[in-house]
């Protein structure tokens, strides 16, 4: 009580996840009077997902497109950020649980994202990686290079080739970029680097299965990333699947004929599933889950029977504006984000709760310099004019000043130099006779699709 007056303890906000999702509803309610905000990340750095292809391939260093989340939260005196993993919710008594720690919320905020999917056959992991996390970009980059450093060394034609191919599973936006860039490092940058091999054999080959890349695009736009990746050299195949990976052998499957491809590099870029804390919350609400294991919310992102209890980003199902559930990347959940916040902030002052719709800029992708494509709806953009567009763009989102001038700077020097300052080789034994696909963990001290769809 202060001046006679009853003073009411502030709104406890939780916020699992400091992905797009989880870092815009902070921000949004960080200046917000009578409300305490409780950031939870198992990662003290919020990653800009949309470039991590260009840490797998040498571009930039994971710090560039990485920001500290206190660092970034520092001026919202009502936040505090909480390095851990949450094990278990309890929606009925308001608390989340981080192993014994156990933390109590009048808000619950849950945007943990999601990984990537094998559709049940998990075995591939360890010879097709995927791409989420900036450990994977590092090992996946580690691969990508410890490749051609294995080809200068072998004698063996047979295994020189298969050390010179690069399979990349899936043609959606995340693909096609992985394809662009390891051609242009094979046929560009690193013609010169070698001695005993020639990059250009290189074999990159992208395989998808539907019958054109890009498939939430329009198909003109497809058309020209097929053309603008077959230009690079890469060879991209259409109604092609995966049927198995299995000692650097790729088998495939277009119609009725099956195929065997030799290759020591499978990078995965085929789907995506939830966080495992979707399926915790479908067990503890009255909430489904969708065979990606999203949870199913409301119009207003709650849960069923739990109107303190949103789930947000990757890991929800929202279908209430078209009948199909919103995609995920990253503007849906920068919205949702806002949304929610909006919505506590309503709530509090006695306001009329708004309605959320998600507004569509539009999508894009990058295919290699000076190519790429971005559908805006009213206009859709091809070639140079569409790389510069993309370049302003991830340039405009990255989190903090700092990483938007290092990134700009960087990719000036790429641009009229052709190189790639990031090609480390990190997280291994020096020596070794095989350096690829060998099974070391590295963790890299850096302090769960860009803005537009990727």
């Amino acid at each position: 009580m202060v001046n006679g007056v009853e003073c009411q303890p502030p709104h406890q906000v939780v916020i699992v996840g400091g992905g797009f999702g989880g870092l815009y509803a902070a921000k949004a309610l960080g200046k917000v009077k009578n409300v305490s905000v409780t950031l939870i990340d198992k990662r003290n750095f919020h990653l800009f997902q949309p470039l991590l292809y260009q840490v797998a391939t040498g571009t930039v260093s994971p710090a560039d497109i990485s920001s500290p989340l206190r660092s970034v939260l520092s001026e919202s005196q009502n936040t505090r950020v909480l390095l851990g993993e949450v094990s278990d919710i309890d929606p009925d008594g308001q608390k989340v649980f981080m192993g014994e720690e156990v933390i109590a919320y009048d808000t619950l905020i849950l945007a943990t994202g999601a990984k990537h999917s094998y559709f049940g056959k998990d075995e591939w992991e360890k010879s097709a990686p995927g791409l989420k996390t900036v450990e994977d970009a590092i090992a996946m980059r580690r691969q990508i290079f410890s490749a051609f450093e294995a080809a200068e060394k072998e004698t063996d034609p047979a295994k020189r080739q298969a050390l010179l191919t690069f399979v990349i599973v899936g043609g959606g936006p995340t693909g096609v970029e992985l394809a662009g860039a390891i051609a242009e490092i094979a046929y560009q940058t690193m013609r010169k680097d070698f001695r005993n091999i020639d990059t250009g054999e290189t074999q990159v080959l992208l395989l998808e299965g539907l019958d054109r890349v890009l498939p939430p695009f329009a198909p003109q736009l497809s058309q020209e990333a097929e053309a603008a990746l077959t230009k690079l050299g890469v060879t991209v195949r259409t109604n092609t699947l995966v049927t198995n990976i299995d000692n650097d052998i790729v088998t495939i499957k277009s119609g009725e004929e099956t195929e065997t491809i030799h290759a020591k590099t499978v990078l995965w870029a085929a789907g995506v599933k939830a966080s495992p804390l979707g399926k915790i919350i479908c067990e503890r609400t009255p909430a489904e889950c969708d065979r990606a294991g999203r949870v199913v919310v409301e119009a207003d992102l709650s849960i069923p029977g739990y109107p303190n209890l949103f789930v947000i980003g990757d890991l929800a199902h929202y279908a209430h504006q078209t009948g199909k559930p919103l995609p995920g990347v990253a503007p849906v959940a920068m919205q949702e984000g806002q949304f929610v916040a909006s919505l506590i902030k309503a709530k509090l002052n006695h306001k009329p709760l708004p309605q959320f719709k998600y507004r569509d800029y539009g999508s894009l992708a990058v295919i290699g310099q000076h190519a790429a494509v971005v559908d805006l709806g009213f206009a859709k953009l091809t070639g140079a004019v569409a790389w510069l567009f993309w370049l302003f763009v991830h340039i405009y989102f990255l989190i903090g000043f700092e990483n938007k001038l290092v990134v700009m700077l960087q990719w000036l020097w790429n641009y009229f130099t052709r190189r790639r300052g990031a090609r480390l080789i990190t997280g291994m034994d020096v020596g070794v006779k095989n350096p690829v696909n060998q099974s070391v963990e590295y963790y890299q001290p850096v302090d769960n699709r860009t803005p537009l769809n990727v």
